[in-house]
């Protein structure tokens, strides 16, 4: 693939994927603390079983082509390995940060600790994408 092409995809998913971000930071996660107590749970578990089919597909596809990128655009200089350590850094806080607070809202129903831990930790990820979609943005159009 040329390398045009593969930085348009990188950056097509980065773009969704950010805009699905700042959603879920601005909108959706403060919500949480909106649904009552004795709706939550099956509010919650709604939540993770939709947003799976939303988000988990961009991710694993935006990880291969991010790996892809680096390791095929040697031209793109020390950019090439930001723009994966940044995709790195979205899936740890993820399954490190994210999901742990996902599970605990999953077993424990309401709590707002959780909820306001989630709303304050997922800024890293919202950073994290919008620098990636801003580099990559970069990137194209400098090539371009």
């Amino acid at each position: 693939m040329k390398l045009p092409h593969l930085l348009l995809l990188n950056f097509a998913l980065a773009t969704y994927l950010t805009g699905l971000i700042w959603t879920v930071q601005l909108v959706h996660y403060p919500g949480f603390a909106y649904v009552a107590p004795e709706k939550f749970g099956a509010f919650h578990q709604h939540h993770t079983r939709t947003m799976s089919w939303v988000v988990l597909a961009p991710m694993v596809l935006e990880l291969g082509l991010a790996g892809w990128l680096a390791g095929a655009a040697p031209e793109l200089g020390s950019a090439r390995w930001w723009q994966l350590a940044l995709v790195v850094l979205i899936w740890a806080s993820t399954f490190f940060i994210s999901v742990p607070f996902h599970n605990r809202l999953g077993a424990e129903g309401y709590d707002y600790v959780a909820i306001d831990g989630l709303v304050r930790t997922n800024w890293l990820r919202t950073v994290a994408w919008t620098m990636r979609s801003s580099l990559l943005g970069w990137l194209l159009w400098k090539i371009l």
